[in-house]
């Protein structure tokens, strides 16, 4: 077929494709638009389609657009313009997206535009070929030109040829057998395919052959859409690149903090909690050598606890004292052979500060972003278990510390409440909430039940309060303490409070730790939040190997919450007392709960109770 037959057989293919040409950017503003779109539309360049054309068509072309904007899909639809019928079909692109319409209720001739459609086709922003559907292998008959910027090769070079010149190794033999399939089968078909430019460059082509039918409805050509979506395709390699990055990491902390916890679990002393954790870190790769130090407060220096690995200690690298002294994982790289690299990871839980781990590497960038996230997190869970493990030793030692303070600051709400109201303010009990508050019960002698309230009103410190009881000139109050007040800061250090009392001339607080608390710390914390605190005392008591304490904390695990809240608002009120000062009703009320449900809480705290006490196992 020489030049002359191809232009008529191209001329002749635009004739039957060529329909309404519509370009929009991403602001939705006109692009491009040839004489029949704009014939159509009314519309100019510059143009935007919300605006310009409001009618049920205009919404139906814009919602479209959207969508296929969206997802980066075509997407085909049908509607009336005009006084026509047309199929629509999107192909979006990184700068917007172009429409072209196929008329099916013809009402006039359109021969005469074929000229017009022609150059439409030729401009459009998206590459068209036409391929010659009758002689084996689909030469190609025509090409915009989109297609020869897009692909770098002329239509001279291209003309009698099949499209494939496009694909080479890295194109995926199943999309290419799909396109074949479907060419075969004269249906339409979209893929995405790895194709090359003339100068070899890589590019991701979405690619959308339809099969171009005459009168009779056989297939004569095959039209062709393509579009770079090289810049989508990186960007979802990327986002799947990082997913697996966030994958990998998430597995590397499930596995060092499952093996480190597992061997925290076990260890029955603070001692062994440290061994374990250099045991375990430094038998990972790259990871060979770890040790665990705490300051001593007299002497500033780090005192090594634990030791792992091949490798000598150094506690007076200046990355350990940095990690302590900022709270924030340091890195350096030493260049020693066997020990390329080296991180110190704080030991700290809230703001105790329990040591740093040391940790060495063989490999000078072991130590990355990724990795960083998994010491972060490794120094919190070692922090964690020292804290509940401290913690708890109060409850089992058979030497305690006791601390007493005085306070002055007004923004304790018992402070505040003796020096404002001149009443006499004295702790009862608390129990701690599964949010972290706590809910504390205090009784007052000497102030008006609105007085207590009003001071309490507008405190930070406490969430809630209400009047429990009141009887003889003494009141009980229940008052809701958030996280971070005086009761649960001295938990954190391990701390149990004994005793609160405050009057208009002092205030103080008695509270018992363990033996390796971190008082000094504490005292600390408590004179920045609370000017004017005092350590009036600090000693060393031995406490009876079986404790009120041991009964009370069993029989707190075996109680709900509920439970126990009913309990101890019957007992702080006097129901048990004769004459009862306070009705079922009035504490139930307090609880904001029926009356039945009040006793039904009573009395299972009740049962539980007798059967902690007689030894009933079942309770």
């Amino acid at each position: 077929m020489d030049s002359a037959d191809r232009t008529r057989t191209a001329r002749n293919a635009v004739e039957r494709i060529a329909e309404p040409v519509l370009a929009l950017d991403v602001e939705w503003r006109v692009t491009y638009l040839n004489d029949p779109a704009r014939d159509v539309f009314a519309l100019g360049i510059g143009e935007r389609l919300p605006d310009a054309l409001p009618t049920s068509a205009g919404e139906t072309i814009h919602e479209h657009c959207q969508g296929s904007m969206t997802d980066g899909e075509s997407q085909t639809f049908s509607l009336s313009l005009g006084g026509a019928r047309y199929e629509a079909t999107t192909h979006p692109n990184e700068t917007g997206v172009t429409l072209m319409f196929r008329e099916i209720e013809v009402l006039e001739d359109v021969a005469a535009e074929l000229k017009l459609k022609e150059r439409a086709i030729n401009e459009a922003p998206v590459g068209i070929t036409i391929a010659d559907g009758e002689p084996n292998d689909e030469p190609l008959i025509y090409v915009n030109e989109s297609f020869e910027e897009l692909t770098g090769y002329s239509a001279e070079e291209v003309l009698g040829r099949n499209c494939r010149f496009l694909q080479g190794e890295g194109s995926d033999p199943n999309a290419v057998a799909e396109m074949r399939a479907a060419i075969d089968a004269e249906e339409p078909v979209s893929v995405e395919l790895r194709n090359y430019r003339k100068d070899g460059q890589e590019f991701w082509n979405r690619i959308t052959i339809a099969p171009i039918r005459d009168d009779t409805g056989d297939v004569t050509h095959f039209g062709g859409f393509q579009t770079d979506i090289t810049e989508r395709k990186n960007a979802e390699f990327a986002a799947r690149r990082r997913a697996e990055e966030r994958e990998h990491l998430l597995e590397r902390i499930e596995g060092l903090l499952g093996d480190v916890t597992s061997a925290v679990v076990e260890a029955p002393t603070r001692q062994a909690i440290e061994t374990a954790v250099c045991e375990r870190v430094s038998s990972v790769e790259p990871y060979n050598f770890a040790w665990v130090g705490e300051r001593d407060i007299r002497t500033d220096s780090v005192e090594v606890q634990a030791v792992a690995g091949e490798c000598d200690p150094k506690p007076e690298h200046p990355i350990v004292a940095d990690a302590l002294e900022t709270g924030e994982l340091q890195v350096d790289e030493l260049g020693i052979e066997g020990c390329e690299a080296v991180a110190a990871v704080p030991i700290a839980y809230d703001d105790t500060e329990y040591g740093v781990l040391v940790i060495c590497a063989t490999e000078s960038d072991a130590f990355d972003e990724r990795e960083q996230v998994v010491l972060r997190s490794l120094g919190r869970a070692i922090a964690s278990a020292i804290n509940a493990r401290e913690t708890r030793r109060i409850l089992i030692a058979d030497s305690v510390v006791e601390a007493e303070f005085a306070f002055q600051s007004t923004d304790l709400f018992f402070v505040d409440i003796a020096n404002r109201t001149g009443a006499e303010v004295e702790y009862l009990q608390s129990t701690n909430r599964d949010d972290g508050s706590v809910v504390s019960f205090f009784s007052i002698h000497g102030a008006s039940s609105d007085d207590v309230l009003e001071v309490v009103e507008n405190k930070s410190g406490v969430t809630d309060a209400r009047l429990v009881a009141e009887h003889d000139g003494e009141a009980l109050f229940e008052f809701v303490l958030p996280p971070g007040t005086l009761v649960s800061t001295m938990s954190e250090y391990g701390g149990k409070t004994q005793s609160i009392s405050a009057t208009p001339s002092e205030s103080r607080v008695i509270v018992e730790f363990p033996q390796e608390a971190d008082v000094r710390g504490l005292v600390e914390r408590l004179k920045d939040s609370y000017p004017g605190t005092e350590l009036l005392a600090y000693r060393h008591r031995e406490r009876p190997a079986k404790t009120k304490q041991d009964f009370i904390e069993t029989l707190t695990d075996n109680l709900t919450e509920r439970q126990l809240t009913a309990l101890q608002t019957a007992y702080v009120s006097g129901f048990f007392d004769w004459p009862r000062p306070v009705t079922g009703e009035e504490l139930a009320e307090s609880m904001r709960i029926s009356r039945s449900t009040f006793h039904e809480h009573l009395r299972a705290a009740e049962r539980k109770l007798c059967g902690e006490f007689f030894g009933d196992e079942e309770v």
